[in-house]
């Protein structure tokens, strides 16, 4: 495990936890993807020729606060399917998948030479309100077949004994999870209820915590991480830190959580981690620097600042949905026509001229999860989940009401995962429903990647106009490509790329996170980078991008110093 105690005469093994999302690498029913960073067989080679032993945690699910918790979207095209469970249909899609990934597991487990040494068979079941023990029987027996009856198997639940009673099964060793403030004893007093032998295992001690949008930046205690640490090995427990190292929920791969309402996840997975983000050591790595063996420190350098050029998204529609929109009586969710992540544009005409203003409304829960109101290219507004579902409107017959639906990512963590995306529900006006739609599928993240907007660029000059834009540019590095942060000032809502790739979404308005992550490995050095730009709502008056060697986060637009030159 991560933070194996020394014995005499023996150095302690470094080890290295890792998830395989399984929606990364299935993005289509039996289409497979290992290439670039994808690549899981290159990435655990590279582990063991740095000396790292492996825990592999494959899923099917994950958690990890990622997009519908590493699950595929298309898993939703049958509408009455139930996740995580005996559900055929389900298992067939899990049985496909585990005969693609696991045979590129076998040979790198511990007892054919290689250096994975435990693997994880589902996670946190014990969450879940299916409570299945058919579909962990099921799972085990897949696992056992593929892998072989030497490898270790565990599972991980909370430290309650009521959860690991739905998520553990004889013949996976079971494990616990829990954060700096638990009680120690009585956590591991719990999986010594399910576990009376073997070793004492948090597979997750939670150095940080996520960040939701809305929300502060999370923040937990150096001083209360390292004695939660120091308790344990006390013990003789064996610690996995979750995370070590922060990350970046790049492109659409941010998850969501349900408590109470739809609360979706940062793009910054920082993690308030002893690594940060790009890799900076924080105090709290020092707090608990007797656990690691080595700091790698990767600082990032400052940017100038550039100006972008404009285009209007409805303007483009022909280059983002190249197939031509869908034509329905009613609106048709993103399952429904295959699309997994991003933006749908939902286009209808208004029924009859509309002189005093008429209202515009959504049913409940039906907006999922932002919707871009336009009407004769004029933005009029935002429908949300959890807020606002009506919306004031006037025009002529025959106007063109356009709305930008965005998908903020699938619930990771809770009851109700079959979590559709798209207008689930038709619109009305003044109660009377609008038909007559077309639906434009948005391929905007292979339109960019072909070179566009770069190789075409936009025409129009407008500046400061709101609703759904492209800002496009280009800029140099001084000389090497540094790791960096990006800063928005001024601006509403959005995505970026940088060089074709997605870095995911911005929303300093609502925070906490005002910066993304830019890796110095997707920058050039000699020649333009291009960056492009998405914004929803509206860019300042004179668009420009900062780039900073620190990230900022748990600030407010109105509370960053930035902003007041």
């Amino acid at each position: 495990w991560a933070s194996e105690r020394e014995r005499p005469g023996r150095c302690p093994r470094r080890m290295l936890c890792f998830y395989v999302p399984w929606n990364y690498h299935e993005p289509q029913p039996g289409v497979y993807d290992f290439t670039g960073d994808r690549d899981v067989e290159a990435f655990l080679d590279l582990a063991a020729e740095l000396g790292l032993l492996v825990i592999l945690r494959p899923g099917p699910y994950i958690c990890a606060e990622w997009d519908m918790g590493g699950l595929p979207a298309w898993l939703l095209w049958k509408a009455d399917i139930i996740l995580r469970s005996s559900d055929p249909a389900y298992l067939a899609a899990v049985d496909a998948w585990l005969h693609v990934l696991l045979p590129k597991i076998k040979p790198r487990l511990y007892q054919h030479g290689g250096n994975i040494i435990s693997v994880q068979v589902e996670n946190e079941y014990g969450s879940y309100y299916a409570c299945d023990p058919s579909y962990l029987q099921h799972l085990l027996g897949t696992f056992r077949a593929l892998l072989g009856p030497e490898v270790l198997l565990f599972t991980t639940d909370g430290a309650q004994v009521e959860e690991l009673r739905c998520g553990t099964l004889q013949g996976l060793y079971a494990t616990v999870d829990f954060g700096p403030d638990s009680n120690v004893t009585e956590a591991f007093g719990a999986q010594r209820h399910i576990e009376p032998r073997g070793p004492l295992v948090n597979s997750e001690y939670y150095t940080g915590w996520l960040d939701y949008w809305g929300g502060p930046h999370a923040s937990t205690s150096a001083t209360l991480v390292a004695r939660g640490l120091a308790d344990m090995l006390q013990l003789g427990a064996n610690v996995n830190m979750y995370m070590f190292h922060g990350g970046t929920n790049f492109a659409y791969w941010s998850g969501a959580d349900f408590k109470g309402q739809y609360k979706p996840v940062t793009t910054s997975y920082d993690y308030d981690a002893p690594l940060s983000e790009a890799g900076d050591p924080t105090e709290k790595l020092f707090a608990i620097r007797t656990v690691i063996s080595k700091v790698l420190s990767l600082t990032g350098g400052e940017l100038p600042s550039l100006s972008l050029q404009y285009a209007d998204l409805l303007d483009v529609l022909d280059i983002l949905s190249p197939s031509g929109p869908i034509q329905s009586q009613f609106p048709l969710i993103f399952e429904a026509v295959k699309q997994a992540h991003g933006f749908m544009l939902y286009r209808t005409q208004l029924p009859r001229d509309i002189l005093a203003p008429a209202m515009l409304s959504a049913p409940p829960h039906s907006i999922c999860d932002r919707g871009y109101v336009m009407l004769q290219k004029e933005y009029q507004g935002t429908l949300e989940r959890d807020g606002q579902t009506e919306l004031h409107v006037k025009g002529k017959a025959g106007d063109t009401l356009d709305v930008l639906l965005e998908n903020m990512g699938r619930i990771s963590f809770g009851a109700n995962f079959n979590d559709f995306k798209g207008l689930l529900g038709n619109l009305s006006l003044d109660s009377r429903p609008l038909s007559k739609w077309l639906i434009y599928p948005l391929a905007i993240d292979a339109a960019i990647q072909q070179g566009w907007p770069h190789a075409a660029l936009p025409k129009s000059s407008c500046r400061g106009r709101a609703g759904p834009a492209f800002y496009t540019g280009t800029f140099e590095t001084p000389g090497i490509a540094w790791d960096t942060f990006v800063k928005f000032p001024g601006w509403s809502k959005g995505q970026l790329w940088i060089n074709g790739f997605n870095l995911g979404r911005y929303w300093p308005h609502e925070g906490p996170q005002q910066t993304l992550f830019v890796p110095g490995s997707i920058l050039r050095v000699g020649c333009p980078n291009n960056i492009t730009v998405l914004e929803l709502e509206g860019a300042p008056l004179n668009p420009f991008l900062l780039f900073l060697d620190q990230p900022l986060f748990n600030r407010t637009l109105s509370h960053s110093p930035l902003d007041k030159k």
